[in-house]
């Protein structure tokens, strides 16, 4: 297993949010409360986190839209867990974003199941879109087909979310960008949030071309970024399929040396956004191939610097906070 270098944690007094997680027990890989605080409490002041959907214990024997509810009312469970404040002072999953099938038969009726199920934490749905036609790049584990957000099957249900007080998190690679752009310009009253950056893929067809995804990735970030519907999460880049390789190493990159290679990404999301549209994710367990999480942090905290104390508030906590209305939590 690769491992991290302790480092020092950069400004420990700094409160985060976590806008951005996982929890899951599969046969050979665990990350639940227990893993989750461990890594929350590694020095880093998260005050508290989002979950977002992962296919995390699903109902059994039910109808999909059922199942996937099953994984509300789990995240639900760890978060009344975590409220309780008998793990600490951390407010694990105080906003839970799961899964629909907004293409798919009784969207509302999956929605208000959901709504439920999270007694007053559930803040959207992910319906991942990520595909890509090479055979090469692993499609999202919604198995989209190419083009779903343009779909009118998904369209149609997209726009249930509004009467619901729902948000969308939109996950998808690069080349993909334009969908959002589209969706966020045909529903302007509905929030999204574009995980990881947009998706850049720097594997498969687009490897050893940095450079020409980068391009074609901020021409496209800048685009998305007019609309100001649209929110984004600044994070993910530790993911295998961007291509930097950190995975492979035998000891992995030092918090400088992350920033170094993110901050390309990052400060042009900054950029285009703004403070008040961009938040710092974690994307746990997830980047934890290329770092540890406590690294990971330093990162971004190394690449926010030169912000101001009013931008550094907004970027690792009251941004994710106001568009989660974590502020709400616990009102069922």
């Amino acid at each position: 297993m690769p491992t991290s270098e302790p480092e020092e944690i950069l400004d420990p007094d700094l409160p985060i949010c976590d806008p951005h997680h996982h929890l899951w027990d599969f046969p050979n890989a665990r990350y639940l409360l227990d893993e989750l605080l461990a890594d929350t409490g590694s020095g880093h002041r998260i005050e508290s986190t989002v979950f977002v959907e992962c296919t995390a214990f699903y109902r059994a024997g039910v109808p999909p839209q059922q199942a996937f509810v099953g994984e509300t009312e789990f995240v639900n469970g760890v978060a009344a867990m975590s409220a309780s404040g008998r793990y600490g002072e951390t407010r694990a999953c105080a906003g839970i974003v799961g899964r629909a099938d907004l293409a798919g038969a009784d969207v509302d009726a999956a929605l208000a199941a959901h709504v439920r199920a999270g007694n007053g934490r559930f803040r959207g749905i992910r319906h991942a879109g990520a595909w890509d036609a090479s055979p090469d790049i692993r499609e999202a584990h919604t198995h989209p087909p190419q083009g779903l957000y343009a779909s009118p099957a998904f369209r149609a249900g997209f726009a249930r979310l509004k009467d619901h007080g729902l948000s969308f998190d939109a996950w998808q690679f690069h080349p993909q960008l334009s969908e959002v752009t589209d969706l966020a310009r045909a529903f302007p009253e509905i929030t999204i949030i574009l995980d990881h950056v947009g998706g850049p893929l720097g594997i498969g067809p687009y490897a050893g071309r940095l450079d020409e995804v980068f391009a074609t990735w901020k021409r496209d970030i800048q685009d998305l970024a007019r609309e100001p519907n649209v929110v984004v999460k600044l994070g993910g880049l530790g993911m295998a399929t961007c291509g930097f390789g950190f995975h492979h190493r035998e000891v992995l990159p030092s918090s400088a040396e992350l920033a170094d290679a993110w901050r390309p990404w990052i400060e042009t999301c900054i950029e285009a956004f703004g403070p008040t549209r961009g938040m710092f994710e974690s994307n746990y367990p997830v980047d934890g191939v290329s770092c540890s999480y406590a690294t990971l942090w330093n990162a971004l905290k190394r690449i926010a610097a030169g912000a101001s104390a009013d931008e550094k508030r907004l970027l690792f906590r009251d941004t994710a906070r106001r568009i989660y209305r974590l502020d709400e939590e616990s009102r069922p």
